[in-house]
């Protein structure tokens, strides 16, 4: 269904280099050359220039690839349809953020699975951005995200909110105290979610708003996993600043120790993303119950 010269011309767009593509395809290098000229005679564009390191995508180039990837994911999209279809029963490629995944979301779908055994889900974890391309790209069905997507060519449904948090161990001397200052915070090694995480964002946005930068604080470790954030904070090597739906199950077991941060409110939602033709809003509906009757 998709013609040859499109995969190649998505494979010299990941590879950069037309010899790994000829490599990487079973093709000889003249063929993969041949394949783009023809696709670049036919819109009567360049597609590709000499960049420091690897190929780069004119901005004509940028928009027969964004087009490439949608037939891609559209024509893998009709396949499995067809094979849902054939096995009376349905796949959905869902989307979720790092945090969304840790506060009940996988659960949550596994409920809906199991309530539904025609319905088959696939869970794709990723950044807030990764997620945002693959919308855009077909290549999920819906995403299920911490925090919002920009841009008018979604529908949003909020499932519920969520705050952010301090941790401490048990064991450290905030663990007795009511609540902590930011000043107090200052003093303390903080390990904290990767700059381009939504946390992150959050965290930096509220101290700015307040007078503070991160810079005034010791970050002495960022790391992407919320377990092992946890781990390194259970262990009294450090504290954190995350969301308290991930903590909740460590807080009732006594094995982390939440506290306020004084006169600090940082409130996010979690979202439901999916594209304006998506063909079964009433899953969305039943996945939000599920999830409100987890959190409450």
């Amino acid at each position: 269904m998709i013609d040859p010269k499109i995969r190649t011309l998505l494979k010299l767009e990941e590879l950069g280099s037309y010899s790994k593509t000829a490599a990487a395809l079973s093709l000889t290098q003249p063929a993969v050359s041949h394949h783009i000229k023809l696709l670049e005679q036919e819109f009567g564009i360049q597609i590709f220039v000499k960049g420091k390191r690897k190929l780069k995508a004119t901005p004509e180039g940028e928009v027969l690839l964004k087009y490439a990837h949608r037939a891609i994911a559209l024509s893998e999209r009709v396949h499995r349809a067809i094979e849902d279809c054939q096995r009376a029963v349905r796949t959905l490629t869902v989307g979720i953020t790092p945090t969304a995944s840790d506060i009940f979301v996988p659960q949550v779908l596994a409920a809906y699975c199991h309530n539904h055994p025609e319905t088959h889900i696939q869970i794709v974890r990723g950044s807030i951005k990764k997620i945002d391309t693959m919308l855009k790209f077909y290549e999920i069905d819906f995403a299920i995200v911490d925090g919002i997507l920009p841009g008018d060519h979604y529908r949003q449904v909020l499932m519920g909110t969520d705050h952010l948090c301090l941790i401490v161990s048990p064991k450290h001397p905030f663990a007795s105290r009511l609540s902590v200052s930011l000043d107090e915070l200052q003093r303390e090694p903080l390990v904290l979610r990767p700059k381009s995480t939504g946390t992150r964002k959050l965290i930096e946005g509220y101290l700015v708003s307040h007078g503070y930068s991160l810079q005034d604080f010791n970050v002495m470790m960022e790391v992407d996993s919320v377990s092992t954030i946890k781990d390194i904070v259970e262990a009294n090597l450090g504290i954190s600043i995350i969301s308290y739906g991930v903590c909740r199950e460590e807080q009732q077991q006594g094995r982390l120790i939440v506290r306020p941060i004084e006169n600090c409110r940082m409130v996010r939602q979690v979202n439901m993303v999916y594209p304006q033709d998506f063909e079964h809003p009433e899953i969305l509906e039943e996945i939000q119950r599920e999830y409100h009757s987890r959190v409450e």
